[in-house]
């Protein structure tokens, strides 16, 4: 849980902290092939097989926190060096893993669009095997994070250049956020003044945004139990189950990840676990991004998740949280004066 409490502070800092990286405009009008969460990893079968796949296997392919069934954060193909040909060299996430005595010095190197366009590319260069396990072990968190935050970022992309225009138009006037979703999505439960639910509902999969915002009163709203009473009062009042009396609610056997951290300059606090729902069998993925608004004085609340009974869910409800991580304050330059002022008189 630690480790993946880092990976989520790590994320939202990575694309400051690996401003070195290098792009190869050559190839940008190859796109990128392969499904979402998939990473290539050139290796020979010897390296593979051994402790430095092994090694490499338990933190790239470690299972994603917050999910009711056990998926790896991405999944894995082996690939080794003669087979690294134009039918790999295409895909979205690509790992490349050099171990040779002849290697000066040991390092990782970020990279983007190599081969093709939005690419992410990950280069360890090692002089040994023991090497390798020394250097991945300082560097692997960085690199899971680089990844994660390269899969957002395509979702992102898409979605701020097809969005459903109601929903944006909708929320902006209720809330003062924008926020992008993609076509299908709707707006319902809209009635009460400081809550809205944005859904996708197909046969097989629900996915929820629910908005809602309230006075910011002490710094005790950014703790984790503050966080999750709030949500659940929330979700007992304005999300009902199938049946009569039943509800939504957090699942509370399960710890849930929580993390406090800058988003878009404005103070914010993350919550992610599980939901289910009392009086039925329903449950599922969670996200919770709560942002405070300086300005106005208020936070505001994204509550993401995911029910997919017959699906894998960590695709959903990344699609979900890249969706929520489009969020921003129209007047924000307003906040950055009144976070300015408290940074000072602190």
């Amino acid at each position: 849980m630690k480790r993946i409490v880092r990976l989520s502070i790590l994320l939202v800092a990575v694309s400051l902290a690996l401003s070195s990286c290098k792009t190869d405009t050559s190839n940008m009008r190859k796109k990128i092939t392969g499904k979402a969460g998939e990473m290539v990893v050139v290796l020979p079968k010897n390296y593979w097989n051994g402790s430095v796949g092994k090694a490499f296997r338990e933190v790239m392919a470690q299972s994603q926190l917050g999910l009711p069934q056990d998926e790896p954060i991405f999944d894995l193909i082996d690939v080794p060096p003669e087979a690294f040909k134009e039918i790999f060299k295409t895909t979205r996430n690509i790992v490349r893993i050099n171990i040779s005595s002849e290697i000066d010095t040991s390092r990782v190197v970020y990279k983007k669009d190599v081969w093709a366009w939005p690419q992410a590319v990950v280069i360890i260069s090692a002089k040994s095997p023991e090497d390798f396990q020394q250097l991945f072990k300082m560097n692997s968190d960085r690199i899971v994070a680089y990844m994660l935050k390269a899969e957002r970022n395509r979702l992102q992309r898409n979605y701020r250049k097809y969005y459903a225009k109601a929903v944006k138009a909708k929320i902006l006037k209720k809330f003062n956020i924008n926020i992008d979703v993609p076509p299908g999505f709707v707006v319902t439960n809209d009635s009460t003044k400081n809550f809205a639910w944005i859904r996708y509902e197909t046969p097989d999969i629900s996915q929820g945004i629910l908005v809602y915002t309230y006075p910011y009163k002490s710094d005790s709203t950014f703790t984790q139990n503050y966080l999750l009473d709030l949500q659940d009062s929330i979700l007992k009042a304005d999300v009902p189950g199938p049946r009569d009396g039943s509800y939504m609610m957090t699942e509370r056997k399960l710890p849930p990840v929580f993390n406090v951290f800058k988003y878009k300059n404005n103070y914010a606090a993350g919550l992610r676990g599980l939901w289910r729902v009392n009086g039925d069998f329903m449950g599922g993925p969670y996200i919770n991004l709560s942002v405070l608004d300086a300005s106005k004085n208020r936070i505001v609340t994204l509550y993401g998740f995911v029910y997919a009974p017959k699906s894998d869910k960590r695709n959903y409800i990344r699609q979900v949280e890249a969706m929520m991580y489009t969020m921003t304050f129209p007047d924000q330059k307003a906040n950055d004066k009144v976070n300015t002022q408290i940074n000072m008189g602190n």
